[in-house]
C-alpha cells in the first residue's frame, strides 16, 4: 500500500515540476500550448508515461510531441538537480486526446437533446 502512495506522490511531484520546466524553462516554442493531464510510473519507478494534451491542429500537436522528445534529457536534468528522487525516471511523452474524446460526446450528446427537443415541438 506505501508503494501505491509512494508512486502517486512521485507522480504528482513529476507533474508539478515538469509543468514548470515546459512553461519556465525549455526554449522550445513548439512546447507551450503543452498541458501534462496525467503520469503514470511503473512500480519501481524507473519510467514515467506522461500525457500531455496540446492545444492546436494535428501538425501543432505533432511538432509539440517532437519538441518535448527533444527536451527530455534537459528535462531528466533539471528534474534531477530540484527533486530528491534518487533515480529520475525516463520520460516518455504521449498525446491524451480523452479531452477531444470526451468533447465530441458531448456533442453528439448535445445533438440528440435537440432532435429530442424538436420531436416534441412537432408533436
Amino acid at each position: 500500500m506505501s508503494d501505491f502512495k509512494r508512486a502517486s506522490r512521485v507522480a504528482a511531484l513529476l507533474r508539478q515540476e515538469i509543468s514548470r520546466i515546459i512553461s519556465l524553462e525549455v526554449k522550445d516554442p513548439r512546447v507551450r500550448m503543452v498541458t501534462i493531464t496525467r503520469i503514470r510510473l511503473t512500480d519501481d519507478l524507473s519510467y514515467a508515461r506522461i500525457f500531455t494534451s496540446i492545444l492546436g491542429d494535428e501538425e501543432a500537436r505533432k511538432n509539440a510531441l517532437e519538441g518535448l522528445v527533444r527536451a527530455t534529457n534537459y528535462m531528466r536534468s533539471a528534474l534531477r538537480k530540484v527533486t530528491d528522487l534518487r533515480i529520475v525516471p525516463q520520460l516518455e511523452f504521449i498525446l491524451d486526446d480523452s479531452a477531444e474524446y470526451a468533447q465530441n460526446i458531448q456533442v453528439i450528446i448535445n445533438k440528440l437533446h435537440e432532435e429530442k427537443g424538436s420531436e416534441h415541438d412537432n408533436s
